[in-house]
């Protein structure tokens, strides 16, 4: 029977193509885009889950609370793991620190270099051995012991063979970090998994960064408590059978025994234990993991996948109730030879069974066809597995799901037709459920559909403010190079900038420390006006030389700008210092004095008004601009738009002139800040995509709906046109009701989605306001692609010839 089942179902398909054909598209549409959701939450979730310890790993962090908000940070001071390590001796400990940008040297030997030099990202990590007691790596030569002596280190196997040529050749050999930092390759590791918020590339041992800790300036002090850096970090795994809380009930005490006397700074500090499981979703912490995902645009990303499978669904039983109609004869001929309800029921789910598996094909074909370009709309650089374990289990419960869904109320309405009124072909719309509930779903489908037009339009609008948005500098065409700290580089600065002082295409030149939007969050306590009580808020620290506001185009209000480099430092202060320090007026506060953290006081001499220090999801914080010549490494050139390319080709032969040993790195500053809205941007696209998918399935089903009216209609149209009616309004006819459904559909999505893009935008400090054109613009959008859609089929009936329309059964 259940074979006997299937041909029909096969013969149906066939028969009734059209239909078939259409729900099968639909349903592959959405099939593939519920998977390629489920791919990308699924490879979001398993960050490093993989690792065995993964439940008793923690990072260590930070919570600095002011009266102006609360300030979250992973950087340790750097002598927290030795008094950790006495006061908790039964808590496992290991202390890293990463480096960003640092370049790679390949050695010939220990003394000889090569010419091989990389820029390399942030996958250096400077690490104790007890880390790989944490995180899983698979060790193919060597092992973490070669981790617990200076001047050795791991590095993975791409790496080793990008720079070698072999990893089975890289055992023994030696590369050098920023010209400065001679390590041997002590290890090998397989590379990382691509799920993991550690990118392991060269391992040296920490114990290298402690006998080079010159090189890195900013950390010459190991003994200060007063100062950390993102880039120092402390993790724990805990013994069995021990949790986070004990140990964070215990953080006060250990703060009051270590921490320096900070009653005359305000706040209060907390560490705390943050789960490995969390880090890849903690949007409270900067440069942490590989990239930060947030749990509610995963949620949200969750929902539109539910969204478009549910359209789907509702065009599938409006096209299949339309169809019921014309099968009513095979109907009461089955029941009349003694079929029997729950027969009929089956027979109707195996037709929707095979639907949907020639669908879920159909659908893995888009699938796979659509995901080489998921980079583009996701976080997710590397190629994606379409059929795994966990994909398969999901392919297989959407179908089973879907069959179960789409089939219920087809089969329902089936099952009921009374077998004399369907031989006779006398099922009407009532015989069928009306269609009450076909409206119902067809205001569903566009309330999700102009939801997220909705959302599409207020995401775009958002990027192309900030695209626009006034920074308070000038972002174009501003090539940043960057270079390095040490004294060697230092010294040949002055004849790097006569040089590049003397290219046509140059317009102005700075050295400093980032631009003044930049993701740097440099920042530190600070008194004011000889007051040696510290202010209840920290100051944001730029650093630049007396060329930095012309660069940028930063505007004085008050004061001037410090002179050159060799004279005495002096600070220039944006406006909202000057605000929180309780001058409205900026000239009244040039002359007063600043002490940053616990440095000299120095005067201000100049305020400039406000830039846009990191992203418009951040308020502009209080600043401080400074000359400090051994922290500005990094040229600002403002270059002319004429023959940019030949001016960045000078450049860079000038670089290779002045520092041949050093890789020549740089980036445009507009490219830079416009990294800051990278998923802002994906998530745009994102949304722009299944909007367009949204219309498409609700376009199908608009046609269910309109084929449905237009055979029941069939006679009605026909005596309409005997008795005169025009084709305009037989038009009218068939659009109003659909006109009607989608201004329902607005009013119910309308709502929604303002609650949820108000939402989104509260993430931002500047952003656009949601005004009365978004809506006007989504429903006149939802209502052409509505007209659009029915006049097809409304065209087909009023020029249908009347005979034909009244000898119609």
């Amino acid at each position: 029977m259940i074979r006997n089942y299937f041909v029909i179902a096969l013969r149906n398909i066939r028969r009734y193509k059209g239909h078939a054909g259409i729900n099968i598209l639909g349903l592959a549409v959405a099939l593939a885009a519920c998977t390629i959701i489920f791919l990308v939450l699924q490879h979001e979730f398993s960050y490093d889950q993989y690792h065995k310890h993964a439940n008793r790993t923690y990072q260590l962090v930070r919570k600095d609370v002011y009266p102006d908000g609360d300030n979250f940070d992973i950087g340790m001071p750097f002598p927290t793991i030795r008094a950790l390590r006495n006061d908790f001796p039964k808590i496992k400990f290991a202390e890293i620190f990463t480096s960003y940008g640092s370049q790679v040297t390949v050695m010939q030997n220990a003394e000889t270099i090569s010419n091989k030099k990389f820029i390399e990202g942030p996958g250096i990590i400077f690490a104790e051995p007890e880390l790989f007691d944490m995180l899983d790596v698979k060790w193919l030569a060597g092992n973490a012991t070669a981790l617990n002596s200076p001047g050795l280190a791991a590095i993975s196997r791409s790496q080793a063979n990008k720079y070698f040529g072999d990893w089975k050749a890289a055992m023994g050999r030696y590369l050098k970090l920023d010209n400065n930092i001679l390590i041997q390759v002590a290890a090998v590791m397989e590379d990382v998994p691509v799920n993991s918020d550690f990118p392991f590339q060269i391992v040296p041992s920490y114990k290298t960064f402690l006998a080079n800790k010159d090189v890195f300036s900013y950390t010459a002090s190991l003994d200060n408590w007063g100062g950390s850096s993102s880039n120092h970090q402390v993790y724990a795994l805990l013994p069995e059978g021990s949790d986070a809380e004990g140990f964070n009930s215990r953080m006060p005490a250990f703060l009051e025994k270590y921490y320096p006397d900070k009653k005359n700074q305000p706040g209060k500090l907390y560490f705390f234990l943050n789960p490995l499981k969390n880090i890849h979703f903690d949007t409270r912490f900067g440069h942490n993991g590989d990239h930060v995902s947030s749990k509610t645009s995963l949620m949200t990303l969750a929902l539109i996948g539910l969204l478009i499978i549910l359209m789907a669904c509702i065009n599938f039983v409006n096209l299949s109730t339309a169809l019921a109609v014309k099968r009513s004869k095979e109907v009461g001929i089955r029941k009349v030879m003694g079929g029997k309800k729950s027969q009929l029921r089956l027979q109707v789910y195996l037709e929707t069974f095979v639907i949907v598996c020639f669908a879920a094909l159909l659908g893995l074909g888009l699938a796979w066809f659509g995901l080489p370009y998921l980079k583009y709309i996701a976080d997710i650089q590397q190629p994606l597995q379409l059929l795994n374990s966990g994909s398969i289990t999901f392919i297989l419960a959407v179908i089973l799901a879907t069959t179960v869904i789409s089939g219920f109320y087809p089969a329902l309405v089936m099952s009921r037709f009374q077998p004399v009124e369907a031989i006779k072909n006398k099922i009407n719309t009532t015989a069928v459920g009306g269609i009450s509930l076909r409206r119902v779903l067809v205001v569903l489908q566009f309330a999700f559909s102009q939801l997220l037009i909705v959302a599409t339009i207020i995401a775009v609008s958002q990027m192309n403010f900030i695209r626009d948005a006034d920074l308070g500098m000038d972002k174009e065409a501003v090539l940043l190079v960057n270079g390095n700290a040490d004294s060697s580089f230092l010294s040949r600065q002055p004849n790097f900038e006569a040089r590049l002082r003397q290219v046509a295409g140059i317009r102005q030149l700075s050295f400093a420390l980032d631009a003044p939007s930049s993701d740097n969050s440099w920042t530190t306590n600070m008194a004011f006006d000889n007051d040696a009580t510290d202010k209840d808020f920290h100051a944001s620290i730029k650093m630049g030389d007396d060329h930095y506001a012309e660069t940028f185009g930063l505007q004085l209000l008050a004061g001037s700008f410090y002179p050159p480099r060799d004279s005495t430092p002096e600070f220039v202060i944006n406006e909202t210092m000057a605000r929180k320090l309780g001058y409205n007026n900026p000239k009244d506060i040039v002359g007063k004095t600043i002490r940053l953290g616990g440095g000299k006081w120095l005067p201000v001499v100049g305020v400039v008004k406000d830039f846009k220090n990191k992203s418009l999801r951040d308020e502009i914080r209080p600043t401080v601009i400074t000359n400090n010549p051994k922290f500005q490494t990094t040229a600002c050139i403002k270059i002319s738009a004429a023959n940019l390319g030949k001016t960045n080709r000078d450049i860079e032969a000038i670089w290779e002139s002045v520092y041949p040993e050093y890789a020549y790195s740089s980036t445009w500053l507009d490219e830079s800040i416009q990294n800051f809205y990278r998923q802002e941007e994906r998530l745009s696209r994102l949304y722009k995509v299944y909007a367009g998918l949204a219309i498409f399935i609700s376009c199908l089903g608009l046609y269910g709906l309109v084929s449905f009216m237009a055979v029941q209609k069939t006679k009605e149209v026909g005596i309409r046109k005997v008795l005169g009616a025009s084709i305009s309004s037989i038009l009218y006819l068939f659009s109003r009701e659909f006109t009607i459904l989608v201004v329902v559909a607005f009013v119910i999505a309308a709502p929604v989605a303002w609650f949820l893009m108000n939402n989104w935008l509260s993430n931002f400090v500047f952003k656009i306001s949601i005004g009365a054109g978004v809506f006007v613009l989504s429903i006149a959008a939802s209502l052409l692609i509505a007209w659009i859609t029915v006049g097809y089929k409304a065209i087909r009936a009023a020029l249908a010839n009347p005979v034909k329309s009244l000898r119609s059964e």
